[in-house]
């Protein structure tokens, strides 16, 4: 559209050799304060959260030291999800990228404060490998992984990658319905083509 442009405005964040982070899978939320936070990184020291400036996108403490989220052996893709008191923080573990051999599974943690600790339903944290599942391969619907939520209407729907074991492990994208548990869990529904 010419009513929009693309202006480079430099780098946000980087890895490297110096880091002890991934800079990948980058992930905004905007909390209910209008405070801006990009959650992003895998594998290495696992997933990370900054703080950016809502009128540059850039950090905010350039000096500051991302605050760590998660941690495990095969991690990354970090989505946060703001619900009520509590953020919830969707992670994808396991391997992507092998088409029906794919491993990817998503689980989540949740914390009263965006920068953590994030606990699962049993009260382990993330930073020691915790995570309650959340989606995990079923018949044809292979390595769920990269979780979104949106609001489609009066309705929320998950969102997920996914490889198509009957089409020889294609990549495809589903929107699932999503609801919440008594205890303020999110209960993934089966797919739903038509949102």
């Amino acid at each position: 559209s010419p009513r929009f442009q693309w202006r480079d405005e430099g780098i946000v964040i980087r890895s490297g050799p110096a880091t002890n982070f991934n800079a990948i899978d980058p992930a905004l939320l905007r909390d209910r304060e209008g405070r801006l936070w990009m959650s992003f990184g895998s594998y290495w020291s696992g997933l990370k959260l900054v703080e950016l400036d809502p009128a540059t996108g850039k950090l905010l403490a350039p000096e500051a030291v991302p605050h760590a989220l998660a941690h495990d052996r095969s991690i990354e893709a970090a989505f946060i999800h703001q619900r009520g008191d509590q953020f919830y923080l969707f992670a994808s573990y396991g391997w992507c990228c092998r088409g029906v051999n794919s491993t990817y599974h998503i689980r989540v943690g949740r914390s009263p404060v965006i920068t953590g600790p994030y606990v699962d339903r049993d009260g382990r944290p993330m930073l020691a490998g915790g995570g309650t599942a959340v989606l995990a391969s079923e018949g044809p619907f292979i390595g769920p992984g990269h979780a979104s939520i949106m609001m489609i209407g009066d309705r929320e729907w998950f969102g997920c990658h996914f490889y198509d074991a009957t089409q020889n492990g294609q990549p495809r994208y589903a929107l699932r319905p999503l609801t919440w548990d008594a205890a303020g869990w999110p209960v993934v529904g089966k797919v739903d083509a038509t949102p």
